[in-house]
């Protein structure tokens, strides 16, 4: 494999056609420049210069060498051109992975503002719970996925090739019918709602697991009659009066009229929201711009849970 310094100082010196020239423009000293020249020639195994009284001439063997060398030489610096442009946010692709309350919420508005800032980068994004997108993270199928966990239950991902960020640390509430007879209560006891059937997510998984682990904390094994990952169709199954459900503060922004969130005693979990990425130096500018505009977005995130009746 031939040395590209060695092949950009020929170039140089052919099109300066002199050593002095070429090493005043590649600001190297004449005799670093010969040096360089006759080292190439001792790579390819012949001559490649003529160096007669009017200065270096290529002969046919540099001549063929320095049409194939600027050839390379103007690629290595196209590639060159686009890493800076990726780097500076010009050009390139950001590929997240996000659950669904978070898509609709705190990551509709991260992804406007970093169209603003960056016009220039492409933005794809997948929706998927934690289980399949921190894989997909760790696997360079995505740069950054928006993943939550509750500190109640153990963690599931204690690798440590992931770098996390906070968002958002959430509040959750019992959703009932606006006819259900606690739907009145400032606080509901939980231990009240243990003839109802619930909802939770698609077992087995965190959001399953939390529903059940919360219930039984408050005296009783909960009755899960449905199972859907989308809050909006646990929503659509409490107000026909099918159960109750436990809700967080990003289901909230799209709570259903004829429904009412409250606080509960025992407390409801708590669900963190995270933004995760490979670690520095594997992580992507876009990603780690993203994580700041994320941070931005989250604390600007105003929960309704406490106030919706």
């Amino acid at each position: 494999m031939l040395d590209l310094k060695r092949l950009r100082v020929l170039a140089e010196v052919s099109r300066q056609g002199s050593f002095s020239a070429a090493a005043e423009s590649l600001y190297l000293s004449q005799s670093a420049v010969s040096q360089q020249v006759a080292t190439l020639e001792r790579e390819v195994g012949m001559p490649l210069v003529e160096r007669t009284r009017g200065g270096p001439k290529l002969n046919d063997a540099g001549c063929a060498l320095i049409a194939h060398a600027e050839a390379a030489l103007a690629r290595l610096e196209q590639a060159e051109r686009e890493l800076k442009a990726i780097a500076g946010l010009e050009r390139g692709e950001l590929r997240i992975a996000s659950f669904p309350s978070a898509s609709a919420t705190l990551l509709t508005d991260a992804l406007a503002e970093f169209s603003q800032r960056h016009p220039g980068v492409r933005l794809a994004v997948t929706e998927a719970e934690p289980e399949q997108s921190l894989p997909l993270l760790r696997a360079a199928e995505v740069d950054l996925a928006i993943v939550f966990d509750y500190p109640m239950l153990p963690s599931r991902d204690g690798e440590p090739d992931v770098d996390r960020t906070l968002l958002l640390t959430e509040s959750m509430y019992v959703a009932l019918p606006r006819s259900h007879p606690l739907a009145g209560a400032e606080v509901v006891k939980l231990a009240e709602l243990a003839e109802e059937s619930w909802m939770c997510g698609v077992c087995p998984s965190s959001c399953g697991d939390v529903v059940k682990e919360a219930l039984r904390g408050a005296g009783f094994d909960p009755r899960i009659a449905f199972e859907s990952d989308e809050y909006e169709v646990q929503q659509a199954y409490v107000a026909a009066g099918l159960g109750v459900a436990l809700l967080p503060d990003l289901a909230l922004p799209t709570l259903r009229s004829d429904l009412v969130v409250r606080p509960t005693r025992p407390t409801a979990p708590k669900r963190r929201v995270w933004a995760a990425t490979r670690p520095e130096g594997a992580r992507s500018v876009a990603a780690g711009e993203m994580v700041e505009v994320l941070g931005a977005t989250s604390a600007s995130f105003s929960p309704r849970g406490g106030a919706a009746a």
